[in-house]
């Protein structure tokens, strides 16, 4: 299948409201998590959005898998894609603002280029992979920062938890390539989600209780827009404009959802980010514009060739 490089304004004004949507759920999770704990967060956003996705895979008459290896293959999908990295984020932005957590998210994709280059032999490790994953790896450790290494304290162990998540979600992208193959991109999120509402339940009642319902309203706005718009809507509209532009136009969030999280955590909760912070967010977009090809191919272009 032949990457799509050009992309049509329908699907740009599309890709920017999918950014808008993440980018707001980084704020959302943190002011659910004023009043809930990080697993029960994470029960109170895929339960709903399982429900949303199973109502919008029936009206539109998808088939449901028989397969119970499918199955088997979406409860894992739902550990490493959802319950794991959900959880480790939830409990990293109790200690880390919501701005760096958007930025220390983008790694997925720079860990999801290396695994790929380690796993599969179409995906193989060229000079353009490896140095974009050099400057995305250089640009995380400068958004860090060295403080880091000074010794462990709850920011730096909440940083680890979230880079911890994006790591899980890179493997998550290698085990649905491999074993999902096949299953229209709806239903295996539907599956997925799945998975993930039968692997929170007991998780949370042994770890945390029965979740609580008297929440502030605050709260339940927060809950169900992580949950419907930022989770469930937000799955359709992914593959809406995978369809449209294709998967190396669709990397392009990565780059727009950390500058939305950062805006609202300023204003919202007068958060503040370092300078070596942005510096690392800028150094972590220009690793992955080195992944996504066209800068380098524009540049290998324009280069004079010698005689």
């Amino acid at each position: 299948m032949t990457p799509q490089t050009n992309i049509s304004s329908r699907a740009w004004a599309e890709l920017m409201f999918l950014s808008l949507i993440w980018g707001g759920s980084f704020l959302a999770i943190r002011t659910a998590l004023d009043e809930i704990a990080p697993i029960t967060s994470v029960f109170f956003r895929v339960l709903p959005a399982t429900a949303a996705l199973w109502a919008y895979t029936r009206l539109r008459g998808i088939p449901v898998p028989r397969d119970p290896r499918l199955w088997l293959a979406a409860l894992v999908m739902g550990g490493l894609n959802n319950i794991l990295p959900f959880t480790l984020m939830a409990w990293g932005q109790l200690h880390v603002t919501t701005g760096l957590t958007s930025i220390l998210n983008a790694t997925t994709a720079i860990w999801g280029a290396l695994l790929a280059a380690l796993v599969f032999a179409d995906e193989r490790m060229t000079p353009r992979k490896a140095m974009g994953i050099g400057l995305g790896f250089a640009g995380v450790a400068l958004a860090i920062g060295p403080g880091a290494l000074n010794g462990l304290n709850l920011e730096s162990l909440g940083q680890m938890a979230i880079i911890g998540g994006t790591l899980s979600y890179a493997f998550a992208s290698l085990w649905g390539r491999r074993f999902l193959r096949g299953v229209a991109p709806e239903m295996a999120a539907c599956l997925m989600l799945t998975g993930s509402s039968v692997l929170i339940v007991p998780l949370m009642l042994v770890t945390e209780g029965v979740p609580p319902l008297s929440l502030a309203p605050v709260t339940w706005a927060a809950i169900l827009y992580y949950a419907l718009i930022a989770t469930a809507f937000a799955y359709i509209l992914y593959y809406r404009i995978l369809a449209m532009a294709g998967a190396s136009n669709l990397m392009l969030v990565t780059l727009l959802v950390p500058p939305v999280a950062i805006s609202l955590g300023a204003l919202v909760r007068d958060e503040t980010l370092t300078a070596p912070a942005i510096a690392g967010f800028g150094l972590l977009a220009l690793g992955l514009a080195v992944l996504d090809g066209r800068l380098w191919a524009r540049i290998s272009r324009r280069a004079p060739r010698r005689v």
